[in-house]
């Protein structure tokens, strides 16, 4: 079934790169106007010029930096809330200026990001907003606390805006990826035997791409999820629903950067 989001305009937060480039993209090709809400670093103007789309600098931890681009922006059908950031450091080692940026970008930020855009969409009489969290949201994996921290807040925060906004019409929903290949995590999937170790706990035996998360994001804001709100929607390969290693080398190999059952050997 085709998704047509034409009329409609879309508001990426953190869309100038991975996950949220894909979603852009997305969007963009079901039809709808969309803006990429990034850092001026990051460039958002020029990303969302590549296709089609328009840019504005954002700063989601700063409230005020927001409400300017929303402003230029306009009142907005869909917003996927999806800036963050992350310190891999360990527990006993994470500073306070890490823990409180961690938080401000992650969570305040998708808060003043949900809380401007519903007051926006109210008058309109509707709207979905989809946050994106993380696996990390159930699981507490090391050298993450301030990162798992905000995403587990993520999903407190979606439960209550849904429970809030739903009279208004607005649709409030989250992801929450596993391993996705982006530029954040690019680096783990060079560590073969790293991800091997990895994947082994994975059915689908593989990490994820922005495209597959983005697909999951576009379904859950368009029509298509019209009586979804307050759902999470895992896209993790199945991670979160297996409890032992899934992969066993008796029976399947690792190649490159996934798993596979080996082929079939013929009989003599």
């Amino acid at each position: 079934m085709q998704i047509d989001l034409k009329g409609k305009t879309a508001v990426v937060t953190g869309g100038a790169n991975g996950i949220g480039r894909a979603c852009a993209e997305r969007f963009a090709g079901a039809g709808a106007e969309v803006w990429i809400f990034d850092l001026e670093r990051e460039r958002p103007q020029e990303a969302a010029a590549a296709f089609g789309a328009k840019g504005h600098a954002v700063d989601v931890s700063d409230r005020a930096s927001l409400e300017r681009a929303f402003a230029a922006a306009g009142a907005p059908d869909i917003v996927a809330v999806n800036a963050g950031t992350v310190v891999f450091v360990e527990f006993s080692e994470t500073r306070p200026e890490d823990w409180e940026r961690t938080l401000a970008v992650n969570l305040s930020g998708a808060f003043h990001t949900l809380q401007i855009a519903s007051e926006l969409m109210k008058p309109r009489g509707g709207g979905s907003i989809v946050l994106t969290a993380s696996t990390n949201s159930y699981d507490g994996e090391p050298d993450l606390a301030a990162y798992n921290a905000s995403k587990a807040g993520l999903l407190g925060l979606m439960h209550t805006a849904a429970g809030e906004l739903g009279p208004h019409g607005i649709r409030v929903n989250a992801v929450c990826p596993g391993l996705i290949r982006t530029r954040l995590t690019e680096s783990f999937f060079h560590d073969t035997e790293g991800i091997k170790r990895y994947f082994r706990q994975l059915p689908l035996g593989r990490g994820g791409l922005p495209d597959e998360v983005a697909n999951a994001v576009v379904f859950l804001a368009s029509p298509l999820a019209s009586f979804i709100t307050g759902a999470t929607l895992l896209i993790d390969g199945g991670q979160m629903a297996t409890k032992f290693a899934t992969w066993d080398e008796s029976w399947a190999e690792f190649d490159t950067d996934h798993w596979r059952i080996k082929p079939r050997q013929p009989s003599s």
